[in-house]
């Protein structure tokens, strides 16, 4: 009788993929997201061109991993904190997640390419943190006086949808002159205390 040994494959699978996300993350931290190729992480992780697109579907892929857990991270980080008692206090807790957003415009690419997801197979690590994200705003809606005419979750949604959009037209020349706290605190104003 032959016996099965899937579970040191599954290890050794596991370790590899963790190799490889080391080797990206050290080879960010001395470059910088945009400029990572993969031929640069295979060749850091010691592993073949074949074991990365085994483990990763491209570059894109294992951004978003990365990505993603730094995201985690910083929103674990918030959720951590007492609830901001105004909108200023609101922004000034929000403002490490912003700086790795807008870290570079590549990291913002991907963040928005996958903010979303078309199937529930394709929720990834992103799309889970905009949702913890909103999460998040809606708790901080219930426990502050912020629109009491409608519903936390839409609050939170709110919020997260001027979050995102301060941060897109902050890459934008047209809209580059504002500071990003400034524009976020007025849409924040005028969503959270509308007059």
């Amino acid at each position: 009788m032959t016996k099965t040994v899937t579970k040191p494959i599954q290890k050794r699978a596991l370790a590899t993929r963790d190799k490889l996300l080391t080797a990206a993350k050290d080879l960010i931290s001395k470059e910088s997201f945009e400029a990572l190729r993969v031929e640069d992480v295979v060749r850091a992780a010691g592993v073949a061109k074949g074991t990365f697109f085994a483990h990763f579907k491209d570059k894109d892929a294992l951004m978003e991993q990365i990505i993603g857990a730094r995201m985690a991270e910083l929103i674990a980080e918030t959720a951590a904190a007492a609830t901001p008692k105004d909108i200023p206090e609101m922004v000034e807790l929000l403002l490490p997640l912003i700086h790795f957003m807008t870290s570079e415009r590549y990291v913002f690419d991907v963040i928005v390419r996958h903010s979303g997801a078309a199937a529930i197979s394709d929720i990834g690590p992103i799309a889970t943190q905009f949702d913890e994200q909103i999460a998040i705003f809606a708790r901080w809606a219930q426990k502050a006086p912020y629109r009491p005419d409608i519903a936390p979750e839409l609050v939170g949604e709110g919020i997260s949808a001027f979050f995102i959009q301060a941060i897109a037209l902050n890459f934008c020349a047209l809209n580059s002159r504002q500071a990003l706290e400034s524009r976020l605190t007025s849409y924040l104003d005028a969503w959270l205390c509308p007059k």
